[in-house]
């Protein structure tokens, strides 16, 4: 039986983080392990318990979501930090997505649409908008994907060899298995692809990653 995702809920409003607990909790896959109801329990809990992913409002009567986020982010990696706002304003998710969330959705989404991205995210894939990962290109926020460039984004060398593994068609857990590391960490690595190469997917970042020559399209297996 596949590992579930474990997800801690940030949410300041009672009625809200109630209805998350009771949706997300009968969802096959998922395991609420807890609610924050503060910015400084966020923090506090996200360390005590260790969540895949961080599920959590963009603002809060304490303090700011993209300064927590940032937080849980320097000390757990591997976690993924998805907002889920009804404030869309294009500023604000990409404060949220410089500080490390790996998404960003509406609350007007269904409860289908939040456990997908839920699922996406803990796969080590980012789920941002086009037009906001353009403008951070821009801006010089992100690493840029140019082929033509003069060279490309500095990778490690497990990074290497887990966007190999990707274009071999491995999966996270077969990945894991391989390198023998924990999927977690195998999340981690691929979100920091995602992030140094500018792409929302992996399917993106094999196919940047191999025009930049970062690929070891060989028969051998990286170690």
């Amino acid at each position: 039986m596949p590992v579930p995702i474990r997800v801690l809920i940030v949410e300041h409003d009672r009625l809200m983080f109630e209805g998350l607990v009771s949706l997300l909790g009968d969802q096959e896959g998922l395991e609420v392990l807890g609610v924050a109801s503060s910015a400084a329990d966020a923090v506090d809990k996200s360390m005590h318990l260790r969540p895949d992913l961080v599920l959590m409002d963009v603002r809060f009567p304490d303090g700011d979501g993209a300064q927590i986020c940032e937080r849980i982010r320097s000390r757990l990696p591997n976690t993924a930090v998805l907002f889920l706002s009804a404030d869309t304003n294009e500023a604000t998710v990409e404060r949220a997505v410089m500080a490390g969330a790996a998404g960003y959705v509406s609350t007007q989404i269904s409860v289908a649409e939040l456990v997908g991205a839920i699922k996406t995210l803990a796969e080590g894939e980012l789920l941002v908008t086009a037009a906001v990962l353009a403008r951070l290109l821009r801006q010089g926020e992100i690493q840029p994907t140019d082929p033509d460039a003069p060279s490309a984004p500095e990778l490690t060398g497990r990074e290497r060899e887990i966007v190999t593994l990707l274009a071999r068609g491995r999966d996270n857990i077969a990945i894991a298995a391989e390198l023998e590391i924990e999927p977690a960490t195998v999340r981690g690595h691929v979100r920091s692809l995602l992030e140094k190469l500018g792409v929302h997917s992996k399917a993106q970042a094999v196919d940047s990653a191999r025009r930049m020559g970062l690929v070891d399209d060989s028969a051998r297996t990286p170690r």
